[in-house]
């Protein structure tokens, strides 16, 4: 417990770190202390005991517009969606016993795809939905709301083409993944070749980026985050004990066949809703679960809090290179995500390779 108490806690730092540097990187360069103080003075101003707490201001209008209202929100969005896509991908894993897992195993992301080249090709701009949450109404434009309604629509095509009677095999879930993505993929396809000035924006959305985070994506994202995060990891024991087979975890008290379907639901509820914010962002899920796997263990009860810290600063620091590598212009955080995400997928097989023969 002292060690992963230490693991979970630099973890924890380096978050901290990397998300106030990554806040701080940008055209116009503001210093790390500056973004600190405007942080500090806009959350004190709107929490009532703390709004008579008076700090001095050294910063212009200009710069406190460009941290609140683009740069953090995009880096509060990226730490979500990559926590989201990293605890996504471990319960993927641990369900289809495969290391080789990604959220996206479900067809979601093809299912996005479709719902938001909808969207744009057809210009049915004018759908939205507000969501009231407590205090808070989060708005869904367009384009995410057909996102997340393609997402949503392709897990449970998948659900229930692999379901039989009661039971849900997983084999046939993964197969029925690919067959319902690869639907969605020719469909997808085929409104891009008939697109015609939408293509640019169609192609821009698949390959994943953050440049449209606002903070009604991020009230959209935080509860699912933490809702989705905090059950899969009240599961931690179950998923261990499906590591070892699925009739000994019967033995050992758990319903295997409704643990695996309600896992993989809640794994497609909250990727759906992380593409439909940014995109198609690919090798998140299956990177860092199993990175951190190997400097862990297998033991879900760390394993899936420490793949949440990880997911979440690796998207964020590689989102801050999308930025930076070619300015003024981003390259978006999907190809820099595919380049580190490919060449590890195919150490993944070669290692796979060398302990079959």
């Amino acid at each position: 417990m002292l060690r992963w108490a230490l693991i979970i806690s630099s973890l924890t730092l380096a978050l901290l770190v990397v998300a106030i540097v990554a806040t701080a990187v940008g055209p116009a360069n503001i210093s790390v202390d500056r973004v600190a103080l405007i942080i500090i003075s806009d959350l004190t101003s709107k929490i009532p005991l703390l709004n008579q707490v008076q700090i001095t201001k050294t910063w212009t209008d200009g710069e406190a517009g460009i941290i609140l209202l683009v740069r953090l929100p995009r880096v509060i969005l990226g730490l979500l969606v990559g926590a989201t896509l990293a605890v996504a991908g471990v319960a993927a894993q641990a369900i289809f016993k495969n290391p080789m897992a990604d959220p996206y195993i479900l067809g979601v992301s093809s299912g996005a795809a479709f719902g938001a080249a909808t969207i744009i090709t057809f210009g049915i701009y004018g759908l939205s939905l507000s969501i009231p949450l407590g205090i808070l109404t989060v708005k869904l434009g367009a384009i995410q709301l057909g996102a997340l309604a393609g997402g949503l629509l392709a897990a449970f095509l998948v659900f229930n083409i692999a379901r039989t009677g009661t039971k849900l095999p997983v084999e046939t879930v993964l197969l029925s993944g690919i067959a319902v993505s690869a639907f969605f993929s020719a469909v997808t396809s085929f409104l891009m070749y008939i697109g015609g000035h939408s293509l640019s924006q169609v192609i821009y959305w698949v390959m994943g980026a953050l440049w449209s985070a606002d903070w009604d994506g991020i009230w959209l994202m935080l509860p699912l985050a933490l809702i989705g995060s905090f059950i899969i990891f009240a599961f931690s024991r179950d998923l261990n004990l499906i590591l070892l087979g699925d009739e000994a975890a019967t033995h050992l008290g758990t319903n295997v066949t409704v643990l695996k379907a309600g896992i993989l639901a809640l794994a497609a509820v909250i990727t759906a809703a992380a593409v439909s914010v940014s995109g198609i962002i690919g090798f998140v899920g299956l990177v860092i679960p199993h990175i951190m796997r190997l400097i862990v263990g297998p033991d879900h009860r760390i394993l899936i809090p420490s793949s949440i810290l990880a997911g979440a600063m690796f998207l964020t620091v590689a989102d801050t290179f999308s930025r930076m590598i070619i300015q003024p212009t981003e390259i978006p955080v999907g190809i820099i995500t595919a380049l580190v995400g490919a060449p590890f997928f195919v150490f993944l097989l070669s290692k796979k390779k060398k302990e079959a023969a």
